[in-house]
């Protein structure tokens, strides 16, 4: 399945949290594609991502906002996969 989630115009820590709710839902091969245009936002999730071993892809689109592209499966799940 694939969740998407537009953040944009949203404030920290408003897409942090509702992307908490999104990952805790993700299994599998689940991804979740998030869109958000706050400062705050653009430097914690990707932090928090990191931290907890999420795969993702960042991109700028336009107009300042960035997307994610998180995968439900982490990093050393990735590699027992293989």
């Amino acid at each position: 399945m694939i969740y998407k989630y537009d953040g944009s115009g949203e404030k920290c820590p408003v897409p942090l949290v509702n992307l908490r709710l999104l990952l805790k839902k993700m299994q599998g091969s689940d991804q979740c594609i998030i869109s958000i245009d706050d400062i705050g936002s653009i430097s914690d999730i990707p932090k928090l991502l990191d931290k907890q071993g999420y795969c993702y892809r960042e991109h700028a689109i336009e107009n300042g906002i960035v997307e994610l592209t998180i995968d439900a499966l982490k990093r050393n799940e990735h590699k027992l996969k293989k």
